[in-house]
């Protein structure tokens, strides 16, 4: 009897709620996480960050893979992303996740969709459109100012601008046509995008 309870208490609760955050380097979706993380309470979760913190640790078993990666411009493979998600979702005991830049590609999708689709409850995708040139523009700013990141350069920026095109684009149409996406014009101040995000947000 104490096991069946569990199992309907357990069926009984709500799923995760998730809402995928994507853009090109530099559209701005750190800064717009954290107002939403501020306004209504989610918990952000940033796939870049999640893997730059595996690949500071020490003696994690993923780290140096991660490290050339992100030093490359290509996507770490979806089976690391999606064990650091996860574990920083149940490790947070919240209910309202921001995943911000992910899935970036098929395989990410792919791998979302077998390993943690049916685990959470997708509310739409919030996708930053911003020009190539702005999103080139905010990085160098970003990295003269001493972000600490390694791939805020030139170089690295027009690789990762490159993947982006080529390979989370098609992530964004496909949600498209699921009717899931919502595209906010992210080349404006950051105040006047986020004054259209709470419109978003309202009721989540």
């Amino acid at each position: 009897m104490v096991v069946q309870s569990l199992v309907k208490a357990l069926s009984r609760m709500a799923k995760p709620k998730v809402v995928f955050v994507l853009g090109g380097p530099g559209a701005g979706k750190g800064t717009q996480c954290a107002n939403i993380v501020k306004e209504f309470g989610f918990v952000h979760l940033s796939a870049g960050d999640l893997l730059r913190e595996e690949r500071n640790k020490q003696g994690t078993e993923y780290g140096e893979l991660i490290e050339t990666h992100i030093r490359n411009g290509t996507i770490v493979p979806v089976e690391i992303t999606c064990a650091l998600i996860e574990r920083a979702m149940s490790q947070s005991g919240k209910e309202k996740f921001l995943i911000d830049g992910f899935p970036r590609n098929k395989n990410n999708l792919e791998g979302w969709q077998k390993n943690m689709e049916s685990k959470v409850e997708l509310l739409f995708v919030l996708f930053l459109s911003c020009s190539e040139d702005v999103c080139v523009q905010r990085c160098l700013k970003r990295g003269a100012e001493g972000s600490g990141r390694s791939d805020d350069n030139l170089e690295s920026l027009q690789k990762r601008i490159q993947t982006y095109t080529n390979d989370t684009m098609p992530i964004i149409e496909c949600y498209k046509e699921q009717n899931l996406v919502k595209t906010l014009d992210a080349g404006r101040s950051i105040d006047e995008v986020f004054s259209d995000i709470k419109d978003l947000f309202k009721g989540v």
